[in-house]
């Protein structure tokens, strides 16, 4: 199994802090915010290898990065060529790069990475491999201006997705779906296919959206819960709760 990474964005609510330097290796308690999700990812069973995307911009920052990485699997960096926000290629025709340039389509856990969380990746990959579909990640939200900025689903009693939707302006569910999803390897062969179909490109969540209509993909409820850093204020928040965290755990 692949960890394949979006980490191409460029973070314009974080300027000044994140115009020159990638939202995904800014520091949280001691370390980057890369390192949160890959200190977890990175002791799983089945993983063999973390794929990271970024831009051209930022590639050096991942260059510098890896070098004082020590983890048990490779760590393998591919430049999607953009240089400026307005030029992106956009998450899923990242992701159609990656699969590209890695040949041989394998099961692949996609993440963005800029996000923090406070349970294991474990679970989810148990809950993938038990249903034996391609999944997502979900949670209860229960606003309904915060619905309508982010990807709603409902499922059914076997937390198969019966409807997926992009920023609904009237949502059907309060389930949404955080950049995390479980992809087969059959799956992640179609990426290419969907965005001939008229598939978003920019946000992670549509190719999960596109499959959904075409094969079964299940939901698992998240146990914990995700820190999404999105601007200064969310940033600052973060790096307080885990600053203390951190703290605690070397007394």
């Amino acid at each position: 199994m692949i960890c394949m990474v979006l980490a191409a964005g460029y973070a314009t609510r974080l300027y000044p802090l994140t115009e020159n330097f990638p939202k995904p290796l800014l520091d949280v308690g001691g370390k980057p915010i890369l390192n949160w999700l890959l200190d977890d990812i990175d002791q799983l069973e089945g993983i063999e290898e973390h794929v990271i995307i970024s831009n051209h911009k930022f590639i050096r920052h991942f260059e510098e990065w890896k070098e004082k990485q020590h983890y048990a699997h490779p760590i393998r960096l591919l430049d999607d060529g953009s240089m400026d926000n307005e030029h992106r290629l956009g998450a899923v025709r990242d992701m159609a790069l990656a699969v590209k340039a890695l040949g041989s389509p394998k099961d692949t856990l996609v993440i963005a990475g800029d996000n923090v969380l406070d349970f294991s990746f474990r679970e989810f990959l148990r809950f993938g491999k038990e249903k034996g579909t391609s999944c997502v990640m979900c949670h209860e939200e229960k606003d309904l201006k915060k619905q309508q900025k982010t990807a709603i689903i409902t499922v059914d009693e076997e937390q198969l997705i019966t409807s997926y939707e992009e920023k609904p302006r009237e949502p059907k569910g309060n389930l949404a779906v955080p950049p995390f999803y479980l992809y087969r390897k059959e799956d992640v062969q179609r990426i290419e296919e969907a965005l001939q179909d008229g598939c978003g490109a920019d946000a992670p969540g549509s190719f999960a959206a596109w499959l959904s209509r075409k094969v079964p993909v299940h939901a698992w409820k998240m146990t914990g819960k995700r820190y999404d850093i999105g601007d200064r204020e969310s940033y600052e928040r973060v790096r307080e709760k885990f600053g203390i965290y951190l703290d605690i755990n070397i007394i």
